[in-house]
């Protein structure tokens, strides 16, 4: 398999469906090893022989992001599989939505568990990996990419800590991204709108209805869309910064 992220390795969390599925099979075809990072191995396992059979190579790592030794040990897994790590994409998370005086607060922490220090962990890891790949990469770069969400633009009633944990890792990317772009290693932010994943799938009965409700009729974006923003992304000449990419449903308000 040739592309332009040929000889270098990406780590996808959140890989087992939707927005990670479709981001590792998109960086294999262009030339990348991917390692696909969630939970639910049968998925990776399924996930990592479609990448096989396409050409590329895959290697599946199964951790619980949320547990900073387990985040450490998956990424420190992958430089020992490959020797490397030039991309990362932060994808896992989750969704709780509904009005705050009655949401269970085991809800919001889940969300602050794995869309903030799930997230952080792994980059807190990476990031030595990263700077080091900028030195002996054949593209002179390394990438950082966080899937955020239009909640991270946008505040709206029902949503208050979903809001809290996108605006955050928001701020997040852009402060990181100014403390290594002189080293070449880009932070991005994707912020996707409404992507028909498995995302609303656990939400409370009542809730889940209203937002089904909301988007109904609506040709919602598929994961293979924000996929390839983040092919975008990683794939510019080193010269070149996508720091953000927000990408709505065609009909889309919010």
């Amino acid at each position: 398999m040739t592309g332009r992220l040929q000889n270098t390795v990406a780590l996808v969390t959140g890989a087992s469906s939707g927005i990670g599925e479709a981001t590792a099979r998109s960086l294999a075809a262009e030339g990348a090893a991917v390692a696909v990072l969630g939970r639910r191995r049968d998925r990776l396992e399924e996930l990592a022989d479609k990448v096989r059979a396409d050409g590329g190579r895959a290697f599946v790592v199964t951790a619980d992001i949320t547990d900073q030794q387990q985040a450490a040990a998956a990424v420190e897994a992958v430089v020992a599989e490959f020797g490397r790590l030039d991309t990362v994409v932060n994808n896992a998370g989750t969704m709780g939505v509904g009005q705050a005086v009655d949401s269970p607060l085991e809800e919001w922490e889940r969300m602050l568990e794995i869309n903030v220090q799930g997230l952080l962990y792994v980059t807190h890891a990476a990031l030595p990996h990263l700077l080091r790949a900028v030195e002996d990469s054949p593209r002179r770069v390394a990438d950082l990419v966080n899937i955020s969400s239009t909640a991270g633009r946008v505040a709206r009633p029902g949503t208050a800590v979903y809001n809290l944990t996108k605006f955050g890792v928001n701020g997040f990317t852009e402060a990181l991204r100014q403390e290594v772009m002189q080293k070449r290693v880009r932070v991005s932010v994707v912020e996707p709108g409404t992507v028909a994943t498995e995302l609303s799938s656990h939400l409370r009965d009542g809730v889940r209805q209203a937002i089904e409700k909301q988007v109904e009729g609506m040709e919602m974006l598929r994961p293979e869309d924000i996929a390839d923003a983040v092919s975008y992304i990683v794939t510019r000449d080193r010269r070149v910064a996508v720091n953000e990419i927000l990408v709505r449903a065609g009909e889309q308000t919010w």
